[in-house]
């Protein structure tokens, strides 16, 4: 043997070329094996789509399986943790094996709260751990996802829990909240201000008796609670909610989680779950549905986003130059045309519907997103509900390497199924463009808005007394329903409209503002279409003039309810006309068709008087409607068709049985006001 092995040692032995040859013959089979079992892909187009919806970690008490979907990388692994952060090492670490297009690994026995994060390796190199996109739990501040037995998590009589009734979609009066703001004040008298559990209590008032948190929103009448972004989001830090820190949160990490700040454990994942359906049940239960304020359009990091750490590239959208392309204006934007990504934003928003029984959505910068997405969406939630709301805003923040003609725009509304879009018309038409603070509109004393005002009542549809080319955005209707038209004056965005007014008005007196102020909300909650709400509206919420209080703190965005009560005049008048619509469908008509045929505009030639008559409206009580909202400061007559008419809403009161006595031929419309009448 020693003298066989003397013997091959010779460099140039013939018996040495052989097995050199052999080796490199098997060295050569073994990487082509590996190319034939890693296909290489030159375009992100060429990545296989999943066909299951089983992706992230499905537990059952004997194993959990966890599945990522990473076609390009060359391995994955999971780290298991019984600790949500931490330098200690993992518990256990498993190699995931590719079956079916996703990496796959299976941990025996019950992982019931185990934390967890998958890794993968490409160009031969681990990247960062990174947290499960599809996590349906996480520990504190969202970095490692958790495994979670769900049934643990559902409140007494979820089973039993279902959504009030709702016949159309024009039927919704939606409440756009921020989760904080409704409970934080003081005087709320709130168990839980800031939490979930805080839209759960019952029985909260003042200390002069006014209704707080829940038992408010009952009391106004509001149908819908759209709620600004309630999953996990970046920007607060959950370690130290003791601290005081706000964030409107549209800086999305974890798409499937409730955000921990809310909860009473950021740390269990299982409490913020289980608050999140107490709330939902506790709405649902008062009688109101829960809209959730989504942000599919972009994540709240970029290149360092577990996105972009475990699925390289795939999930945006990039400029020529490789840089990330920013239609947010938040630094990134999310590649909803390519088939993994809309398949995730579809199946998320399933899970919402599906575990959390969330009635409807409210997309951000919905034109980031195609048009197919968009309807992909609408018909996957509708064949789970038909009365889902989907509603969103009809533009971008920036450009958008996805073609024009693709983008969900508010112009291209009638491509898009049983999804509605904000009418920024009417916003701007009644109190001046957001962009311009100094600028009037109809409500504040502007001239020739009086088309955009019209356009508006009619949700944005076609109607023969709307003069287009006066309108001030469009120059044709973009609703083919008025189920598709959100009207509003105010959101989060922007000034509350009490402090634009004071800004675009600030010569006049505080009593005239609050005028100008229940005109707009009158003629918003009057209109066709889907009325949209500013919480802390009806009470004529201040922020102090705070334009972008996105991170302002509780101090600015908090709703004090002491404005209830200083401002019960206007509070009083939102909620009569809250009713008066819920009792007379002539504000709902909820079809082009009805609209055309049973409301007509009267001739006024005054561009700061609208004045239009609905006619024998299907199924309401009352069969001759007039009204009229003059947006000057002085008095306007008008003419009263033949018979005797009744107010029953004017610029201060709102009473179905009558204000004063009657009127036939001729009345006045006050100045900055409203009127109603009924025949």
């Amino acid at each position: 043997m020693h003298r066989l092995n003397r013997y091959l040692s010779t460099a140039n032995h013939p018996l040495m070329t052989m097995f050199r040859a052999l080796a490199l013959s098997l060295l050569l089979g073994t990487l082509m094996s590996c190319q034939e079992t890693r296909p290489v892909y030159t375009s992100l187009d060429e990545y296989p789509i999943y066909p299951h919806g089983d992706l992230g970690a499905k537990y059952t008490t004997e194993a959990t399986t966890f599945k990522l979907w990473s076609p390009a990388v060359d391995a994955a692994r999971v780290k298991l943790y019984r600790e949500d952060s931490g330098d200690l090492a993992p518990m256990r670490v498993l190699d995931m094996e590719e079956i079916d297009g996703a990496w796959t690994a299976i941990a025996e026995g019950d992982m019931d709260e185990i934390y967890y994060t998958f890794q993968v390796k490409q160009n031969g190199t681990w990247q960062e751990e990174a947290t499960d996109p599809y996590a349906r739990a996480a520990g504190t501040n969202g970095t490692r996802g958790q495994v979670i037995d769900l049934a643990d998590t559902n409140p007494e009589g979820w089973a039993q829990d279902t959504a009030p009734p709702l016949a159309a979609a024009t039927d919704a009066i939606l409440y756009e909240l921020h989760v904080r703001d409704i409970s934080l004040d003081p005087r709320a008298n709130i168990e839980h201000p800031g939490k979930f559990l805080g839209l759960t209590e019952r029985g909260t008032a003042t200390n002069q008796g006014d209704a707080t948190g829940l038992d408010h929103l009952i009391e106004l009448g509001v149908t819908h609670v759209h709620l600004l972004p309630s999953f996990d989001y970046l920007s607060v830090n959950e370690a130290q909610t003791e601290e005081a820190q706000y964030n409107w949160g549209y800086d999305p990490q974890n798409y499937n989680v409730p955000e921990g700040s809310y909860s009473t454990n950021p740390r269990n994942g299982k409490v913020r779950v289980r608050e999140f359906k107490q709330m939902v049940k506790a709405l649902h239960d008062a009688g109101i549905r829960v809209v959730m304020d989504v942000v599919y359009n972009h994540t709240g990091k970029s290149a360092d986003s577990h996105f972009q750490h475990l699925i390289p590239d795939y999930f945006y959208r990039f400029n020529e130059d490789g840089s990330f392309s920013n239609a947010s204006g938040c630094g990134n934007e999310i590649a909803s045309d390519r088939p993994m990504v809309r398949k995730y934003i579809r199946e998320s928003l399933e899970y919402w519907v599906k575990e959390y029984h969330v009635d409807g959505f409210r997309f951000d910068l919905m034109a980031i997103h195609d048009i197919a997405t968009m309807n992909e969406i609408s018909q996957s939630l509708h064949a789970l509900d038909s009365t889902i709301l989907l509603y969103g805003e009809g533009w971008t923040a920036g450009d958008s390497p996805l073609p024009v003609e693709q983008r969900a725009l508010k112009a291209h509304t009638p491509q898009l199924d049983r999804v509605a879009a904000f009418s920024d018309d009417l916003r701007d038409g009644l109190k001046g463009s957001v962009f311009n603070h100094e600028e009037q509109g109809f409500v504040s004393g502007a001239h020739g808005r009086d088309m955009s005002i019209r356009f508006g009542i009619v949700g944005s549809t076609f109607h023969p007394h709307v003069n287009y080319d006066s309108v001030n955005y469009s120059n044709e209707p973009w609703a083919k329903e008025p189920a598709q038209c959100i009207n509003y004056v105010s959101c989060h965005d922007n000034h509350t409209l009490r402090d634009r007014l004071a800004i675009s008005n600030p010569g006049d007196p505080p009593s005239y503002r609050s005028q100008m102020q229940r005109l707009a909300l009158a003629i918003v909650l009057t209109s066709q279409g889907i009325p949209f709400l500013h919480a802390g509206s009806e009470m004529e919420r201040t922020k102090n003039g705070d334009e972008n209080s996105y991170k302002s703190g509780d101090g600015v965005n908090a709703i004090r309810y002491a404005g209830k009560r200083a401002n019960k005049l206007t509070y009083n008048y939102v909620r009569g006309l809250i009713e008066l619509r819920k009792q007379h469908p002539a504000f709902r008509l909820g079809s082009t068709e009805k609209i055309t045929g049973h409301l007509e505009f009267a001739q006024t030639n005054d561009d700061q008087l609208v004045v239009y008559r609905i006619q024998d409206a299907p199924g309401d009580a009352w069969s001759d409607i007039l009204v009229a909202f003059n947006g000057s400061g002085q008095a306007k007559r008008i003419e009263l068709p033949e018979g005797s008419w009744t107010t029953v809403a004017n610029g201060r009161e709102v009473n179905p049985e009558g204000i004063g006595g009657e009127r036939e031929e001729w009345t006045y419309v006050d100045g900055r006001s409203a009127l109603i009448l009924v025949r």
